[in-house]
């Protein structure tokens, strides 16, 4: 192949491989999904505004929605008027706010809480234990025994049971600058 030509052939590769990562995308591939589903899922809306709410206006005027107009000019009757379907307005209006809700109330509201649920486990597992005052003077109280014994001593909750060490370093006042010794 000529060196043209191989030009050509890996632009072209590296064109479909771009297509082909656009296509594999999270996001690509949940919008199809999403599509697909809201065109089936419109019928499923259309057939209950005709067959629900276009029967119970029906009982007060027509049966069909799309019958209510008003005539601006003309006889509407015949083709020379000027007609401004309202019902047809009315009807995809409730269409609109029927989808709406149902998405809303069965996909949205749902998958809500379940991430507030998910996100509430995250951040129980992630919560650091409270330190309380007790903890803290323990802490001190075991730092500055390790500071006068010379040696770490294990943090324990409860008071320490049975006699003290003596000190290993200097006795207070003697050799530290703590000031004079006690008596």
């Amino acid at each position: 192949m000529s060196e043209g030509r191989q030009g050509v052939v890996a632009g072209v590769t590296t064109v479909l491989g771009g297509f082909r990562d656009f296509l594999m995308r999270g996001n690509v591939v949940e919008l199809a999904v999403a599509v697909v589903i809201g065109a089936a899922f419109t019928n499923i809306v259309n057939a209950v505004v005709e067959g629900v709410i276009n029967p119970v206006v029906g009982a007060f005027g027509t049966r069909d929605l799309s019958a209510y107009e008003v005539c601006l000019r003309g006889d509407c009757a015949g083709d020379s008027g000027v007609a401004i379907r309202w019902g047809a307005v009315v009807s995809a209006s409730l269409t609109f706010l029927i989808t709406a809700g149902v998405v809303y109330f069965l996909m949205i509201l749902p998958l809500t809480r379940f991430m507030a649920r998910m996100r509430r486990k995250e951040e129980v597992g992630e919560v650091t234990p409270v330190i309380t005052e007790l903890d803290l003077l323990t802490e001190i109280r075991d730092e500055l025994v390790a500071r006068r014994t010379g040696r770490p001593v294990a943090t324990v909750g409860a008071q320490r049971s049975g006699e003290a060490e003596p000190p290993s370093g200097p006795v207070e006042g003697q050799g530290r600058g703590d000031g004079p010794a006690k008596e």
